[in-house]
């Protein structure tokens, strides 16, 4: 059995006691068991269990790895003392029935980030109306230098159910992966950044690893045809899973979210773009099937009916009163536990504030479950099945030459930290004055034109 062993890492000097670690661990696999298994369903979270192992075996296996990590987590230790780990099922291998291990499998991991645009009454800038959080948070990293270029990846194309719009978002994340695409063949990671910058895309590589796959007789030419048609494939095979339910189970007993209240397009994807320049202003969306994990996913999201600006003023008022009475933070579950009794109270999805405590919590543990959702990972592995082997039991793809059985499954579960909130407060405008101040100026063709009326003016300011 192919598993993955998981260690609590945290910054140097910060060492917690074997018994924190331990309700640490435990509170992430309660979480996800008894919450979020209710939004996304039975067969796509898979919450792992606590073991312990013996101290030397850990000291040894953290000597081994510690090369492999990437520089961007070598600020933080991992915990070596405890002797407890998670132990998870390897989530790059087929997991809804058990397989022949030696047959060939890639898996490809998608982060798709949050797929609606905001439709609450506390934003106060018109923009969040109009353009996603992803694509306006593109510049801005990229200024920042964490990326070289924007991505054209649009999450609000890949949630629109709209396959051409799916298409045309899966293929922009092959084209500029980030951390938001990882393919893996066998385990391997073939496709994708390790690092920050440390990134694998070369189709032609990816084609040359794939092409067993699709093309299992070897009867396609190489070259940049085979290439285009093995990503092709590809992309549709990833739709098809994305878009299965391979799931009986309904998302407990939650009132879905009118994803109508949204906007269905963001203006900067580029897909909207294109469609406005050959004069088309509609863009179809076709809506999710409500069985699919991204319909799921997206109902999760859109928990956060307040916006981070609705949100942050209920957040200070949950803040207050700790302050008053801090014996109170175990009584409100903020840390835990996550039982039953915690996934009750998310199901209120009122918005009509009573002035309570308790309203506000409510509304920033629902705000802290969308932020988890719009951060969480798909994971879709894949084997080729013979025509005999592929019963009704298991869900099948089929491309122009071979057949797929595959399974889908959620991983990055853990519930966002609740001290974490007043940084994506601040984060939120950073984005958003950025992308106004050096993107949106830019596009406005009003401002645009002042500017170049006024070129030989210059403006020069004093301080008074």
């Amino acid at each position: 059995r192919c598993v993955v062993l998981r260690f609590l890492k945290s910054p140097p000097n910060q060492n917690k006691t074997s018994e924190e670690i331990l309700h640490h661990l435990q509170n992430i696999i309660d979480f996800g068991k008894h919450v979020m298994k209710q939004f996304f369903g039975e067969n796509y979270v898979h919450h792992g269990e606590i073991i312990q192992l013996p101290l030397d075996f850990v000291r040894q296996l953290c000597l081994k790895i510690q090369p492999e990590r990437p520089e961007s987590r070598c600020d933080k230790d991992m915990d070596t003392l405890s002797g407890y780990a998670m132990c998870l099922p390897n989530l790059t291998r087929l997991q809804t029935y058990r397989f022949v291990e030696h047959r060939p499998i890639f898996c490809i991991e998608i982060k798709p980030k949050c797929g609606f645009i905001p439709f609450s009454s506390h934003v106060s800038q018109e923009i969040k109306h109009k353009v996603c959080r992803y694509c306006m948070h593109q510049h801005l990293k990229v200024a920042n230098g964490k990326w070289k270029r924007p991505s054209k990846y649009c999450p609000l194309d890949l949630f629109s159910g709209n396959k051409q719009r799916m298409h045309f978002a899966l293929k922009s994340l092959l084209q500029e992966a980030q951390n938001n695409l990882k393919i893996f063949k066998n385990g391997e990671l073939i496709y994708g950044c390790k690092d920050d910058q440390d990134c694998v895309s070369d189709w032609n590589e990816l084609a040359r690893h794939l092409k067993p796959f699709f093309f299992p007789s070897n009867g396609l030419v190489s070259g940049p045809h085979c290439t285009r048609t093995i990503v092709k494939e590809l992309i549709h095979v990833i739709t098809m899973a994305l878009l299965s339910s391979t799931d009986a189970c309904r998302a407990g007993d939650m009132k879905t979210v009118p994803i109508s209240q949204g906007r269905s397009y963001c203006e900067a994807s580029a897909f909207n773009k294109e469609l406005v320049r050959n004069g088309k202003h509609k863009l179809e969306s076709s809506g999710l099937p409500r069985g699919c994990l991204l319909y799921k996913t997206l109902q999760a999201q859109m928990l956060d009916m307040l916006d981070i600006e609705g949100l942050y003023p209920l957040y200070s008022r949950v803040e207050q009163y700790l302050e008053e009475f801090p014996e109170e933070r175990s009584t409100l579950q903020i840390d835990g536990p996550y039982n039953e009794a915690f996934y009750e109270k998310l199901l209120d999805l009122s918005t009509e504030d009573d002035g309570t405590v308790a309203f506000a919590l409510t509304k920033v543990q629902q705000y802290r479950i969308a932020m988890t959702a719009k951060d969480c990972s798909i994971m879709i592995a894949l084997s080729p099945c013979l025509q005999d082997e592929c019963s009704e039991q298991r869900p099948v793809v089929l491309t122009s030459k071979s057949r797929f059985t595959f399974s889908v499954s959620v991983l990055d579960l853990d519930l966002k930290p609740y001290e974490s909130i007043p940084h994506q407060y601040k984060l939120d405008g950073k984005i958003v004055n950025y992308y106004l101040k050096n993107v949106q100026a830019k596009d406005d063709p009003v401002m645009s034109n002042l500017f170049k009326e006024n070129e030989d003016c210059t403006l020069v300011l004093h301080k008074v």
